[in-house]
């Protein structure tokens, strides 16, 4: 497959142009540690073309990407699938269409609906023991569909542990009551090219993001905003313009472009090797482990230790990963997910099964309780909580008083309590058991 901006910032850095124009490093070797990549980093010249346009290099190259992953049209995002998200809420907004959203999104959706003034209906998931995975209880979709005709659903699959909803069940769902469905795949970029195509979009999604960079060779930063519904085509960039720098980064883009190449050349060799390992490696701790967990379905290369239900914390679990020289995805005293990628080598895996079955601790089960998060009691809307003056506090005072603005650690920056909700005693006593300690409350 072609490489159109790779190409041209190549031609450009060997063509001895002298640049009279940004960024100010001129694509030279400096002391800067990071120079030896200038001579690649280039802003919107005569020919480099443009990230909001239809035509040069970047457009070329995102027509890769379409063709590549079967949608409608694909898009770039220099601004990770944080972007992606603000724009496919500002496409439904522009429609006056009500946005339901299962619960566990990610506070990119939280912060998109703060700038655009949007009120989302919730459908809390049916949690099993955490709050940032849960199955999508598919009569309370239809129920809400029901009482919001012409409206947008939101779900996030896969989800931090890799759980992955029935996207068809939700698309016909969606698509009876004249709704259209809008899927956060982060975490999904991977599933077009498995042996079975699970894509949102492939699925019917009508718009969807990969984050490019957590599962995909590509620049920190980097996604793909998938169209399934062709009305969209034309309207995407546009709307991706309110939220966008207008100087996008050509090397992310570039990441992006390059990526398309491995796609096309590499990845489904790659990812069977992959799929092989991570079955391998499964089938050797699973003599320690529990790692299933409720799920529709799982994105195969997130590979999720139930650590409680293994007989050890997960915060213990995490400590002695990082003793070990592993880094995980996330952590909390229930779950532990590492992420493999087809860029790991057979060794990864190897290292994580030995490291695994080497642990020393002696099996200890808490009891075992259905994790439960009250339905949230709304006093304000986000927009108007999150620019209230607030006041941080300590989370065992926060009783009685709204949650403002959000700072949710990432990962998994998944709420418990939204900007605008009533906090109670028993939210406080959830926060403070995932380590929570202060939350920013509305000024009385």
């Amino acid at each position: 497959m072609n490489t159109p901006v790779y190409d041209y910032l190549i031609s450009y850095a060997e063509s001895g142009t002298l640049r009279m124009h940004m960024p100010g490093h001129k694509g030279k070797k400096t002391g800067n540690e990071l120079s030896e990549i200038f001579r690649l980093d280039l802003t919107e010249i005569t020919d480099a073309g443009n990230l909001f346009s239809d035509e040069g290099i970047i457009a070329e190259s995102e027509r890769n990407a379409t063709e590549l992953f079967g949608t409608k049209a694909t898009f770039y995002s220099t601004g990770g699938s944080t972007q992606c998200i603000q724009t496919m809420l500002a496409l439904v907004k522009r429609e006056g269409r009500k946005v339901i959203a299962v619960r566990n999104v990610h506070r990119a959706f939280l912060s998109a609906c703060t700038l655009l003034d949007i009120d989302p209906e919730w459908i809390m998931p049916e949690y099993t023991d955490t709050y940032v995975s849960g199955q999508i209880p598919l009569g309370a979709v239809e129920e809400k569909l029901k009482a919001y005709p012409n409206a947008c659903l939101y779900v996030t699959s896969p989800d931090y542990l890799g759980a992955m909803a029935d996207i068809r069940t939700l698309v016909d769902l969606c698509h009876r009551y004249g709704a259209v469905l809008l899927v956060d795949n982060a975490h999904g970029g991977l599933l077009p090219f498995y042996s079975e195509n699970r894509h949102p979009v492939h699925l019917g999604a009508d718009l969807c993001c990969d984050s490019a960079h957590k599962m995909l060779p590509a620049l920190t930063g980097a996604a793909y905003l998938h169209v399934g519904n062709e009305r969209y085509v034309s309207k995407v960039k546009e709307a991706m313009l309110l939220f966008a720098s207008t100087s996008p980064s050509y090397l992310i883009t570039c990441s992006l472009d390059l990526c398309n190449r491995y796609i096309a050349d590499e990845i489904r060799k790659r990812l069977a090797d992959a799929v092989k390992w991570t079955d391998e490696l499964r089938m050797t701790v699973e003599k320690r482990y529990v790692i299933s967990y409720p799920a529709f379905d799982r994105e195969d290369l997130h590979f999720t230790v139930n650590a409680a239900k293994s007989g050890i914390k997960g915060a213990s679990l995490a400590a002695y990963l990082r003793e070990n020289g592993i880094e995980y995805e996330y952590a909390d005293d229930t779950y532990i997910v590492m992420l493999f990628s087809p860029c790991d080598d057979h060794d990864a895996y190897l290292k994580v099964a030995d490291v695994l079955m080497k642990a020393d601790f002696i099996p200890e089960y808490p009891k075992e309780e259905k994790f439960h998060l009250p339905p949230p009691q709304k006093i304000l809307t986000i927009r108007e909580a999150a620019f209230r003056g607030y006041e941080e506090i300590p989370v065992t005072k926060a009783a009685g008083r709204i949650c403002a603005s959000l700072d949710l650690p990432c990962p998994p920056a998944v709420p418990i309590a939204v900007s605008g909700e009533l906090m109670t005693a028993e939210l406080a006593e959830i926060m403070q058991s995932f380590g929570i300690e202060k939350v920013r409350v509305v000024k009385a």
